[in-house]
């Protein structure tokens, strides 16, 4: 039979924290420390060096990425212990920059640990190396990509037509891959150039810029 797996659990909120070790004491983990604050956390991983790590976000004595800054030091340290970092808001920046940090790392809201089986099964998919991403973060980082896409204000034609735009196609180039008319194209990329708040210029230096964005947004 395996040894159970050894885990460090750092927050400042004692209840929460004794509730998770309780949960995954019953889960078979074998919870060999509990920290309240960041530099505790680290000086408890390098002594009793554990298979995984469950840390909060913010912890004393800033409450703002004392966990985070942490774990970035635990990953470096100890490459091979998986960490899962809770949180209570959603930020996109923290959580890319640690999921960045490769395999047996995770990222859930607080509010997930409510559902125990959920939860207990996203420690135990860690430990295993798999990456754990909390989907409220994941619908996050969908919203905010087409907010940033600057070409999600035009039409799957438009598209269709500034991709071949970017091939280097003149109008009627365009206008005989898709089976329309020349005049036709006109009117797409009049649109497209509007659409794009692109200045008023040359027609010629405003499609070069429509690429650009185009081939940026890839």
């Amino acid at each position: 039979m395996a040894d159970p797996v050894r885990v460090v659990i750092a927050d400042d909120d004692v209840l929460l924290r004794e509730g998770l070790a309780s949960l995954l004491e019953r889960a078979g983990f074998d919870v060999v420390a509990q920290a309240g604050d960041g530099p505790q956390l680290l000086e408890m991983v390098r002594r009793e060096k554990p298979d995984f790590v469950v840390a909060d976000i913010r912890m004393p004595p800033t409450h703002t990425t004392e966990g985070l800054d942490a774990a970035r030091v635990i990953r470096d340290e100890m490459p091979d212990t998986a960490v899962l970092v809770l949180s209570a808001h959603v930020d996109i920046e923290d959580a890319m920059e640690l999921l960045a940090s490769g395999h047996r790392i995770g990222y859930l809201l607080k509010s997930r640990v409510t559902d125990v089986a959920d939860f207990i099964e996203s420690v135990e998919s860690i430990a295993r190396g798999a990456s754990i991403v909390d989907p409220a973060l994941v619908q996050e980082l969908v919203t905010a990509r087409r907010r940033n896409d600057p070409l999600s204000v035009l039409s799957d034609r438009e598209r269709e037509v500034l991709a071949l735009m970017a091939e280097g196609r003149s109008n009627a180039g365009i206008a005989r891959r898709l089976w329309v008319t020349e005049g036709t194209v006109e009117k797409h990329v009049r649109s497209i150039l509007t659409k794009l708040d692109l200045a008023e210029t040359g027609d010629d230096h405003r499609r070069v810029l429509a690429v650009i964005t185009f081939l940026e947004s890839r």
